[in-house]
């Protein structure tokens, strides 16, 4: 019988997976690199840096913000009250003009020749009158002495007042042909600035009603100037409430400061005051129309143009400031994040105003001793820890290009 052998290099593959094995279990009981064994665990991060500011105080006026437009407190339609030939356009378009200034010509020989026609007619009828006065004075005597009958010395007593009659009918068609006559002279009834002429001379203008008479030219005043704008109902209500509070003026009542701001402003330069309440709301809209009167010495401001107006909301007061990037919005409100003493985050609903230079006005929420994170917010969590850095908060430098903004008052 043959004994089996085991070939050598069979030995040796196997020496070395043995020490391969040995050099891997050795590997798992070594400690991890950098860290001894059984040592602390590592420090935990610390919480993230916010800028954090308390709000400013100022004292300040709210203001509420309204599109307004400008409308002329007097206008005139210039028509021609008697139908005939034009003869001449007295004025430059676009000119200033005052009381009884020349305007148009209407060609007036018919209608002098139509007074010359009824003072005829008059004096005709004057004649006859004292003709029938002589009859009846001569009559009197005969009828006293019963030569002439009751019956015609009535007659000619009738015939007196029917030619009486006739010269207050005469004098009355005098009196309307003079009228006619003046009205061929047309001149400007108020003082304003006039429009073009709409009819050149040669043409024949017609008279007649509003609607039809002819239209020669319009003519609106410049100064004063009105500006018209519509107040909300709860604005309203909170204008008469805060006029009854301080026994002054307000947005409500009439004598309140209005200021003003064109399309090409950007600070309400103007001062004006409030002349004006309807009587009603309008139900519609559910607004009430107010009237503001402003200076126009200078001409800046005219009739259809639109302008920003704004009336005061509140009395001059402490008032608390933040910039908008402090401000989160959600679904439902505004808010804030605040800092407490020891870094923990909470959550502050916030009630908003407009701007004031570049900062935004907060009525309701918060404290004046509040920190408030006003850079950092993605990093702070309500609840959450962070390390709050305190900077100040100031005005923007440029005041102009913060005005007040009612629009995002909302």
């Amino acid at each position: 019988m043959m004994r089996r052998t085991t070939p050598a290099w069979r030995g040796h593959v196997i020496g070395l997976l043995a020490l391969s094995l040995g050099v891997v279990g050795a590997g798992c009981d070594r400690p991890a690199a950098g860290t001894a064994k059984g040592g602390p665990p590592p420090a935990p991060p610390k919480p993230p840096l916010v800028t954090v500011g308390k709000p400013l105080i100022e004292d300040l006026i709210e203001w509420d913000e309204y599109t307004a437009r400008f409308e002329a407190f007097a206008q005139v339609d210039v028509r021609a009250r008697v139908s005939g030939y034009l003869t001449k356009v007295a004025f430059t378009d676009g000119q200033d003009v005052k009381p009884g200034e020349l305007l148009f010509q209407i060609d007036k020989r018919p209608f002098e020749r139509a007074v010359e026609q009824a003072r005829a007619e008059m004096e005709q009828a004057r004649t006859k009158a004292e003709n029938a006065k002589l009859d009846v004075e001569r009559g009197r005597p005969l009828m006293e002495r019963r030569v002439m009958s009751e019956k015609v010395f009535d007659d000619r007593s009738n015939v007196l007042r029917e030619a009486e009659a006739a010269i207050k009918v005469a004098e009355a068609k005098v009196a309307t042909a003079e009228l006619d006559l003046s009205f061929t002279t047309m001149v400007a009834p108020i003082e304003g600035r006039i429009g073009r002429s709409l009819v050149t001379p040669g043409n024949w203008v017609s008279a007649g009603s509003a609607a039809n008479a002819t239209l020669l030219t319009t003519i609106v005043t410049q100064n004063p100037i009105a500006v018209y704008f519509d107040i909300s109902e709860s604005n309203y209500l909170k204008y008469r409430r805060l006029a009854d509070a301080s026994n002054g003026a307000s947005g409500a009542a009439t004598g309140a400061r209005v200021e003003l701001a064109m399309s090409d402003e950007r600070t309400f330069a103007h001062a004006g005051t409030l002349d004006f309440i309807d009587n009603r709301l309008d139900a519609g809209t559910a607004t009430m129309r107010a009237r503001a009167r402003f200076d126009n010495a200078r001409g800046l401001f005219s009739p259809g143009m639109f302008a920003r107006v704004r009336v005061a909301a509140t009395p001059k007061r402490p008032t608390m400031l933040l910039p908008d990037a402090a401000i989160g919005t959600d679904q439902a409100s505004k808010f804030v994040l605040v800092v407490s003493a020891d870094g923990t985050v909470s959550r502050r609903v916030v009630k908003l105003g407009p701007l004031h230079g570049g900062l935004r006005v907060v009525r309701e929420g918060i404290a004046a001793s509040d920190a408030v994170v006003t850079n950092g917010l993605m990093r702070a969590r309500p609840g959450a820890k962070v390390t709050p850095k305190l900077e100040p908060i100031t005005l923007a430098k440029d005041k102009a290009a913060a005005a007040p903004s009612a629009a995002a008052k909302k």
